[in-house]
């Protein structure tokens, strides 16, 4: 499953928002920032043994749809079924525009012995539902537009990550193997693996990586991991166990106290936003209201982004109702 390691070596924040692009259901003009080379395009294998025989790019909006290209096609027999298994169908034969990342049958086949059977039971549509959604993004995203961005927003709510290289193209580690198969609704490019989103909310996300010890165990304290559990979708502004450390001596000792638990909750609600806002997002609003009431400002510094005058470190890791974007100080209501 993708869960982000919050681990890993942090990359400059300057870096992390640099070219990204948010598709938006309700806006489905791509909005690119920064770009990249045409030779990752060039470099994406246009002739893999299994998709010879589907359609080029040629502009004809009167071939099938998307369900139909991909039944026609006969190396997508898994996806298809899939398709018709969660229900998806309908909404993919709709007028769109859509832009799917197709995993071949080849692609299915090398899931772990058991899975593909598994989320085809009636019991596990919705986790189905969930991850054949990641693999579409709004609107009609062509080869050439996918080489200039480092990730979109899909369907499914969470972000897939995409790189550049003159190997090709690679959305969220799977190999893009031809792209541009024009639909009537929308283009497919072909991918080798399957891909899957975060499987955990925000609360399960965070238990899981040591630098939110403290965090998990306030948000416990304030009563609020029912909430940061629901539907959301929530935006957290999450603290590492550096950031508490760094209050007031006996502050945090103070806070976590059971007649204290008000205070705590309220703290804690300044670090949440209502829905999942990634990072170019937020720079471009520029500020956003909290579940605390307050609302909370971004801002670039030398390079860095800031909010509230804390340093985000780390960006736009997904959950399944939310995303976090981790900063450097706990960050504290007027």
């Amino acid at each position: 499953m993708k869960i982000r390691s919050l681990l890993r070596p942090a990359l400059p924040t300057s870096l992390a928002l640099a070219g990204v692009v948010s598709f938006v259901a309700a806006d489905l003009t791509a909005q690119c920032c920064g770009t990249k080379g045409k030779a990752g395009a060039a470099a994406v294998a246009a002739d893999s043994p299994s998709t010879r025989a589907l359609p080029d790019a040629d502009g004809d909006t009167s071939r099938p749809d998307l369900v139909d290209t991909a039944a026609a096609a006969g190396s997508f027999k898994t996806l298809v079924a899939a398709v018709k298994s969660a229900g998806l169908v309908d909404a993919l034969k709709g007028e769109g525009p859509f832009t799917v990342f197709a995993p071949s049958d080849e692609a299915f086949a090398k899931l772990p012995a058991g899975t593909l059977e598994s989320l085809l039971r009636p019991e596990n549509k919705a986790k189905l539902q969930a991850i054949l959604t990641y693999h579409v993004v709004p609107g009609k995203v062509m080869a050439a537009d996918v080489v200039k961005v480092t990730g979109a927003a899909t369907l499914n709510g969470q972000r897939i990550d995409v790189a550049t290289s003159k190997m090709g193209v690679k959305v969220d580690g799977a190999r893009v193997v031809k792209t541009d198969i024009v639909c009537k609704n929308g283009v497919i490019h072909v991918i080798d693996q399957v891909i899957l989103p975060a499987a955990d909310d925000l609360v399960a996300t965070a238990a899981q990586a040591p630098a939110f010890k403290t965090l998990v165990a306030a948000v416990k304290a304030a009563g609020l991991v029912e909430a940061l559990e629901g539907k959301g979708p929530f935006t957290v502004l999450a603290p590492t166990n550096a950031a508490f450390a760094a209050l007031p001596e006996g502050t945090l000792e103070s806070l976590l106290r059971p007649e204290n638990q008000t205070k705590l909750e309220s703290i804690l609600k300044f670090h949440v936003i209502p829905g999942r806002i990634y990072s170019p997002d937020a720079m471009k609003a520029g500020s956003a209201k909290t579940l605390q009431g307050g609302s909370v400002e971004f801002e670039m510094k030398d390079g860095e982004v800031y909010v509230n005058g804390a340093k985000v470190i780390r960006t736009d890791l997904d959950a399944t109702n939310g995303v976090i974007h981790v900063i450097d100080a706990v960050i504290l209501p007027q």
